[in-house]
């Protein structure tokens, strides 16, 4: 497993390699980690420190199929981690728990990285086409205190970047009082990592784009954040391209529009107004990277896998909410970037969920995600009419029973 030091810039984070391997001893962060602060159990989940001695055996037992490698740490210091197998020129970055509380796809990814690391032939197929690109766990403070933002004060924001002391206020997506999901941010502010991210790749804070707002894109303030971008840069610049990039959510418990039946996952390609398009004319610098279409195509592979199981909870697949303007969102920024995009999320969050059914979800993203995977390796997927995108079933916030009262 290689080793990388993070060193802090006003601008950017750089990383430097170091040849020492990590070592798996107790966590010192023990003193900072929140077991649960709700009535449902988590503990079926993996910890920081489960996953990183996970990463480690799978490494060591795929022969170097899997490369791990520290890319980055969170704010508190945690190491965020990729997982890198496949040497082909078509490439899919796979990232998970930018929110701590939604912890399936950590899960899933760490089946698929055992099942993709092995020696049969249709592993190596799928190595042999794809480069895969895990990033598992990205927000870890937050995922080992089981809350959605990471943990992060305005004032170490302004420390790593001086120039936004003159800042209105501060970001608009930053939390400093009040219970949210269970979890009191007045005792540990944080912010959400999933509207931080900026079309442009190489965006510098600046004063007067603070406090911003949802529409508008994010600054690359959080480490997180940072690491995702330095992440995603990198394969730009070894490929070119990034095909595809899919981001592993949770949800609320919702239900398939029309039906009683509750949502297993709802899927979505679209992020942000067609740069081609009147809306999108403001980002009209991207309208020839991005590929609406190829999005649509990747969300319907997932959508057929799901379904071809027939008459199973895995079918009640819904499309997430369109119509969306979210520039700061990794899908947001990476769709206007060129990759296709397919958001996942799955019923439930942990303070409200618990790790109920937790076996069965994360294997509806195993599934769904083997779906983009298989449709890329086998060509099938740039055979989908984007059109069949349109026919999901809609996402509805109630039974349909409920109408009759």
């Amino acid at each position: 497993m290689k080793k990388k030091k993070v060193v802090k810039t006003l601008g950017a984070m750089l990383l430097c390699t170091c040849l020492l391997a990590p070592t798996f001893t107790p966590s010192v962060f023990a003193q900072e980690t929140t077991s649960h602060h709700h009535d449902y159990s988590i503990s079926g989940f993996m910890t920081h420190e489960q996953m990183a001695k996970r990463l480690e055996q799978i490494e060591r037992t795929s022969q170097g199929r899997v490369q791990v490698e520290v890319v980055g740490e969170s704010n508190r210091g945690r190491d965020i981690y990729t997982a890198r197998v496949g040497t082909g020129d078509k490439v899919v970055l796979i990232q998970s728990e930018i929110h701590g509380n939604e912890k399936t796809g950590t899960e899933a990814i760490m089946n698929m990285l055992q099942q993709l690391g092995n020696n049969s032939r249709q592993s190596q197929k799928i190595r042999d086409e794809l480069t895969l690109v895990f990033m598992p766990k990205m927000n870890p403070d937050a995922a080992e205190m089981d809350k959605r933002r990471n943990d992060m004060t305005w004032a170490e924001v302004v420390e790593a970047f001086p120039q936004l002391a003159g800042a209105s206020a501060p970001a608009w997506n930053y939390l400093a009082r009040g219970i949210s999901q269970s979890y009191d941010y007045g005792a540990n502010p944080g912010f959400d990592v999933n509207r931080d991210f900026n079309p442009d790749l190489n965006y510098v804070p600046k004063a007067e784009d603070f406090p911003g707002r949802s529409s508008a894109p994010g600054w690359f303030i959080t480490p997180e954040a940072q690491a995702s971008r330095d992440v995603y840069k990198n394969l730009l610049e070894e490929f070119e391209n990034v095909d595809v990039f899919v981001d592993l959510h949770h949800q609320g418990i919702y239900y398939v529009e029309g039906t009683d039946d509750r949502v297993t996952l709802s899927i979505s390609g679209q992020f942000v107004p067609d740069p081609n398009s009147t809306d999108g004319a403001k980002y009209k610098e991207f309208a020839d990277k991005y590929n609406y279409d190829f999005s649509r195509q990747l969300n319907v592979a997932v959508y057929d896998a799901l379904n071809s199981m027939g008459n199973s909870p895995f079918g009640n697949v819904t499309l997430y909410s369109q119509g969306l303007d979210l520039p700061g969102t990794a899908l947001g920024t990476y769709a206007l970037n060129g990759s296709g995009t397919v958001l996942f999320e799955v019923t439930g969050q942990t303070q409200s969920f618990g790790q109920k059914e937790r076996g069965k979800l994360v294997k509806a993203v195993e599934r769904g995600l083997y779906g983009i995977i298989d449709g890329m390796v086998d060509g099938s997927v740039y055979d989908i009419d984007p059109e069949e995108y349109e026919d999901i079933p809609l996402t509805s916030r109630w039974p349909a029973s409920r109408d009759g009262f």
